[in-house]
């Protein structure tokens, strides 16, 4: 796991070490938990941000999973991802991506001061007057690239995400979404050093816990709002990420 670039399947991996599909399947989602990184690393300098969504086409699913409300995103999980230049990628899965939502994620994990290159979405305007420097190029027009000024680091992160979605796991469940996103950033994040790596993340597992039951329970996801800031959270089996 620690340096198949689109991920293992639970099946394959099973095969591998000698054990049963389920396992397998638990043992992954304990080494993913290790995958994520710790709070308050933040990204800084050069800062790449742009969202994707994770889910099959509408026309290929059977009548009883269709969402019957329109194309494009509709059925799907929206994906927020920040890539530093030439440093770390946080991603994770979004409840919407208006720009409450995306902004409140980009003060967590982006140091103010630093440069910002998305693409012409709506909800990044404003983050000059943040505190960031911001620049976009427009996709719409056939722009993608202007100076210093692209998403394209970014962009073969998804392109990585996305073959491991389609070709290795051909699906993420809701409620274990985050999980899989975690384990293709952290994948990312370690380096190529398959050795280093390893030694990474047995070290990022240490003091953390996932049980059976944590991980089978039937709560997908939950939204949590504080009356007091106004801030939501969405809560996942192995954590929260605040927006």
């Amino acid at each position: 796991m620690a340096h198949w670039k689109k991920g293992i399947s639970s099946i394959q991996l099973a095969r591998e070490i000698g054990v049963t599909q389920k396992t397998a399947w638990f043992l992954a989602h304990r080494l993913r938990l290790a995958f994520k990184v710790k709070d308050g690393l933040l990204l800084s300098t050069v800062v790449e941000i742009d969202e994707t969504y994770l889910g099959g086409k509408e026309k290929n699913k059977p009548a009883r999973k269709k969402a019957r409300a329109g194309r494009g995103a509709v059925g799907k999980i929206p994906i927020l991802g920040m890539r530093e230049r030439g440093g770390q990628v946080r991603a994770f899965p979004v409840p919407n991506t208006s720009k409450t939502c995306l902004q409140r994620l980009i003060k967590k994990h982006v140091r103010p001061g630093s440069r910002i290159y998305t693409d012409e979405h709506r909800s990044y305007q404003g983050l000059n007057e943040e505190g960031y420097e911001h620049e976009s190029v427009n996709h719409k027009q056939g722009e993608y690239v202007k100076g210093e000024a692209h998403t394209n680091s970014l962009e073969s992160f998804w392109a990585l995400l996305k073959r491991g979605y389609h070709g290795t796991f051909h699906w993420f469940s809701p409620k274990h979404t985050a999980s899989y996103v975690s384990e293709f950033a952290g994948r990312l994040n370690l380096g190529f050093d398959t050795m280093t790596s390893v030694d990474t993340l047995l070290q990022g597992a240490v003091g953390k816990r996932l049980t059976w039951n944590q991980l089978t329970q039937k709560t997908v996801l939950l939204y949590e709002k504080n009356e007091k800031t106004g801030e939501k959270t969405i809560r996942f089996t192995e954590g929260s990420v605040t927006w």
